[in-house]
């Protein structure tokens, strides 16, 4: 299922797998002077192809390597010319994911569910600071690990257009997915909430204008809810209790994923210590 808003220039492309006549778990990719930013999922890409027709691409960006933003890639760089016609760039570690979904990023049974086994890809490594260059916008990488170690950001220094894949999407999390890192994300949404970002895309949910302040709020509730968990660990209350005073009631989310997205995770997350903490 697709769905197509236009933002000025920016053309946002909502996409997810059909269920029983309705999307379900959307995720957003971006159109802009030329360059796509993520792609969507697997289940989704035939959709992405079509509406996207004979419209000269410049190339890809991902802004990490999970399957519901890279299930594009394949199928645009074969309709597209191929690698030479059609690059694709990513953070370094995600390169091997690109070129391998299946042997490097094996899907647990509610991702293939959602989002499917992408195509492989040929890509390229962006370092952190890099310019990538379209005919009018000028966009920044930004390295920014938590979500994912291979997570990035784009920054169009022109229009002020923070393009900020999974680092935000908003809301108050009570839950988080094994593998993520939340002092490292706290550290990456303090290095976007410095830009002077005009509008923010993010990798789902709504688009925000002059993100200031919501970022600032993020970053102050994770802050908040991590040293509310160290100081019930260091009083002596094991995991599960801590999920029960801070995390509120259980969600459903955690047994479609088998625990692999819970307020378990969140937790352990935090007193894991991994990440530059504060």
């Amino acid at each position: 299922m697709i769905r197509i808003t236009r933002y000025g220039e920016v053309t946002r492309f909502d996409l997810s797998r059909t269920l029983f006549g309705k999307g379900r778990y959307w995720t957003s990719a971006y159109l802009a002077d030329g360059w796509m930013i993520d792609t969507g999922c697997a289940y989704s890409a035939a959709e992405l192809a079509q509406a996207l027709g004979d419209c000269r691409l410049r190339g890809i960006v991902n802004t990490h390597s999970h399957e519901d933003h890279i299930g594009g890639n394949g199928r645009l760089q074969r309709t597209h010319g191929g690698a030479a016609e059609l690059p694709i760039l990513a953070h370094s570690l995600a390169l091997p994911v690109l070129a391998d979904p299946r042997r490097k990023q094996p899907l647990h049974p509610y991702r293939r569910v959602f989002w499917g086994l992408p195509e492989p890809c040929q890509a390229t490594a962006l370092t952190d600071g890099q310019v990538i260059e379209g005919e009018r916008c000028h966009f920044q990488v930004i390295f920014t690990p938590g979500h994912s170690p291979d997570h990035l950001c784009l920054f169009e220094l022109s229009h002020g257009w923070l393009f900020s894949g999974d680092l935000f999407v908003g809301g108050r999390d009570r839950a988080l997915r094994a593998g993520q890192d939340i002092w490292q994300t706290i550290q990456s949404l303090k290095r976007i909430a410095a830009l002077p970002a005009e509008v923010l895309f993010p990798g789902s949910a709504r688009v925000r204008e002059r993100p200031a302040q919501e970022l600032q709020q993020r970053i102050a509730y994770l802050e908040e809810l991590g040293e509310k968990v160290l100081a019930l660990h260091a009083a002596g209350l094991g995991v599960g209790e801590i999920v029960r005073r801070l995390c509120g009631a259980p969600m459903w989310i955690e047994l479609v994923t088998l625990g692999h997205f819970s307020r378990r995770q969140l937790v352990l997350s935090y007193l894991s210590g991994r990440g530059a903490r504060g």
